[in-house]
């Protein structure tokens, strides 16, 4: 493999795509809609928030990877970057250079007189990638749920950007009452299916994990706890998903409701059913695959609001 190649997968590309798919959609099909019906495309200052949030992850990539060789070693040699095509000092740099341009982007597209907590807020996120990187995620929970945390971060941190402390809780008018509404929604189902993959990843890594001393849920309380904990947050989430399913039905909304269905019900049914005889690192690589897809599926339905709304 040659040096970009190498250098595009251990920045994780494919997430990166996702998370500016995931905050460009939240912009075009919930605010401008519901907020600003008149105008139209990507504004200069909300590129600046996707591209901040798209570097952030990235270094966190980096470090993780730069912490984990020993782990990758075991778990997935095929796939091993740092020190193997890029050298742990090129990999260090990286990530602090990924760091400081997504905090000067921040710095560039926060409205200082509103929103400077979203500046500290974004330097806690690289601060939280880099302990979670070397400690957090060797501990039961506290790095799933840290990585949770950050992913659904993406979605409120453009939810926030638009608006004061003032304008959110001093009788909001209509509109933005079901943008918030809308943003709470996808902004948890960003945090429970996360908690749900990472718990699937750990149980995936647990004999790499094991021989770098982790504490991850499968090695701690065992593999039947650590499914029966997967299983139960999947099945939250699916029945969250059935009762929104029931809610948009008086709507005539059928064609979304044919596509929650299809992409995003069904697959968790057939997650569930693979979860329980699961006990090969495969087959949680293929339960892994399928949350991709259901994570994907879910951003993507925000296109039903841009059309419906």
């Amino acid at each position: 493999m040659t040096l970009f190649p190498a250098f595009l997968r251990l920045i994780r590309w494919p997430n990166l795509v996702f998370i500016a798919i995931t905050q460009g959609l939240v912009y075009l099909c919930l605010y401008r809609p519901l907020l600003e019906p008149s105008a139209s495309g990507l504004n200069g200052n909300i590129l600046l928030w996707i591209l901040a949030s798209v570097l952030i992850a990235a270094a966190g990539y980096v470090i993780n990877d730069y912490f984990d060789i020993n782990i990758d070693e075991v778990n997935r040699p095929d796939r091993l970057v740092v020190d193997k095509i890029i050298s742990r000092r090129w990999a260090m740099l990286w990530h602090l250079l990924l760091s400081g341009l997504g905090l000067i982007l921040t710095a560039l597209a926060v409205d200082w007189s509103a929103h400077a907590y979203l500046f500290f807020a974004n330097f806690g996120c690289v601060i939280a990638l880099w302990f979670y990187s070397t400690r957090l995620k060797k501990t039961l929970l506290i790095g799933n749920i840290l990585i949770a945390l950050l992913t659904s971060w993406t979605i409120w941190v453009i939810f926030l950007s638009r608006f004061s402390w003032v304008e959110l809780f001093d009788h909001p008018e209509e509109a933005q009452q079901k943008f918030t509404r809308i943003v709470v929604l996808y902004a948890s189902f960003s945090f429970v299916i996360t908690l749900i993959r990472e718990a699937v990843k750990d149980m995936e890594d647990r004999i790499g994990d094991a021989k770098a001393g982790c504490r991850t849920m499968p090695i701690v309380w065992g593999f039947p706890a650590a499914k029966v904990y997967t299983g139960v947050w999947t099945v939250v989430l699916l029945g969250s998903l059935m009762v929104v399913h029931t809610y948009v039905l008086p709507f005539g909304w059928w064609v979304a409701s044919l596509y929650a269905l299809t992409t995003l019900i069904s697959p968790l049914v057939i997650f569930i059913s693979k979860l329980i005889p699961a006990n090969q690192p495969a087959d949680f690589t293929e339960l892994s695959r399928i949350l991709k897809w259901v994570m994907l599926a879910g951003i993507l339905s925000l296109i039903f609001f841009y059309i419906l709304l």
